[in-house]
């Protein structure tokens, strides 16, 4: 689960990172109000899911409270990447000094939590890692150990801070920001920039938290911060139904059991010559009522125009599926084509009770690409 950047930034201040102090505003005489309680110039900050709000001038400068007031205006509404600004953060502004990046994300493949730190910050870290690979210190930290004081030095030393209270601050921040990594189950806990004043004041300017969705129960606090009306209605949907759920951009909307297979299932799609819609999982199950669910999320998507059932029988017997397309068909009325491929446990007998049943939309197919060929045919 992404947080927008005030709600990451309440998590660091819990951590012990520093912050800038602001307000959250949803109307432009709010943004005025805040801008007034802060004093001073103030940053009017779009929060939306997503980067580059500066670049869509989703980030101004404001001198008091009308000049908030003005640009709160022309910010809320905005659309930034698809993402619409409902929501603004007023943060009493900050002079910087320098800029600098600190990251902690979860590697996936060395299955270690990684840091990142550079004093190249306020830019993208993919183009510092392109231009100036030697500027972005990384390091692994072994979860059986946890974070240790040498590592917070190793990544200063290696991207050459010299300036001792510096370094002393930022080994604080190093080692808040793991706690607060580990603490909250976070995937990703992002600082761009770690500013420094000219005071010498070491803070957080901006904030990218993203939080293990799996972990959420552990999280209560947190689960509540999820905002759902930035989730498309198919996403908000499939979750209140406890559907693996996956929007994308095409035709044909999938239906497997199994991240493997449904991930195989896009690439046979594309193969033929079409492109996914979107796509559940089922996981092991194929009752009538994960069917029923699941083609209700799938349908709702006014871009789907045939549906290909992709199920391969290991756990899932092939002949329940098949009973279950059958009974979701009865309790819903669907007027796009549907395509089946059964494999595995009981598969002969799947094919036979759809084939026994023959719905006009219904068509069985021997293989995947087979089914994956009449789906897009269906589609077009």
């Amino acid at each position: 689960m992404d947080l927008y950047e005030y709600q990451g930034k309440e998590l660091f201040a819990r951590f012990g990172i520093p912050v800038s102090e602001g307000r959250l505003a949803t109307t432009a005489d709010e943004a005025a109000a805040a801008a007034e309680e802060l004093g001073g110039e103030v940053v009017v900050k779009a929060q939306v899911l997503t980067g580059g709000r500066g670049k869509a001038g989703g980030i101004k400068l404001a001198e008091g409270a009308d000049d908030a007031r003005a640009k709160a205006e022309q910010i809320l509404g905005l659309d930034i990447r698809g993402h619409v600004v409902r929501k603004l953060w007023i943060e009493r502004a900050s002079e910087i000094a320098k800029e600098y990046y600190l990251s902690l994300t979860f590697d996936r493949g060395a299955k270690k939590p990684l840091f990142m730190f550079t004093t190249q910050g306020g830019i993208d870290i993919e183009e510092v890692a392109e231009k100036h690979p030697d500027a972005l210190v990384r390091l692994h930290v072994d979860p059986f150990e946890g974070f240790q004081p040498w590592q917070g030095r190793r990544l200063i030393y290696g991207a050459g801070l010299a300036d001792p209270d510096e370094q002393k601050q930022i080994l604080t921040i190093v080692g808040k920001l793991y706690a607060a990594f580990v603490g909250t189950d976070a995937m990703l806990t992002e600082i761009n920039p770690l500013i420094v004043t000219p005071e010498g004041e070491v803070k957080a300017l901006d904030s990218k938290f993203t939080v293990d969705d799996a972990a959420l129960f552990r999280h209560p606090e947190i689960a509540e911060m999820r905002d759902l009306e930035a989730v498309p209605p198919e996403e908000r949907a499939a979750r209140e139904k406890d559907v693996t759920y996956v929007k994308l951009d095409g035709e044909v909307g999938i239906l497997g059991n199994g991240a493997g297979l449904v991930m195989s299932t896009l690439d046979v799609i594309a193969l033929a010559g079409g492109k996914p819609a979107n796509f559940c999982d089922l996981g092991g199950g194929g009752d009538a009522e994960g069917v029923v669910d699941a083609l209700e999320v799938i349908t709702a998507d006014p871009q789907v125009r045939s549906i290909f059932f992709n199920v391969f029988g290991g756990i899932t017997r092939c002949d329940e599926v098949a009973r279950g397309i059958l009974a979701a068909l009865e309790r819903m009325s669907i007027s796009h084509p549907i395509v089946v491929r059964l494999d595995g446990t009981n598969a002969e007998e799947g094919r036979r009770i759809l084939a026994e049943a023959s719905p006009d939309n219904l068509h069985v197919e021997p293989t995947m690409l087979d089914a994956a060929r009449r789906a897009v045919e269906l589609a077009a």
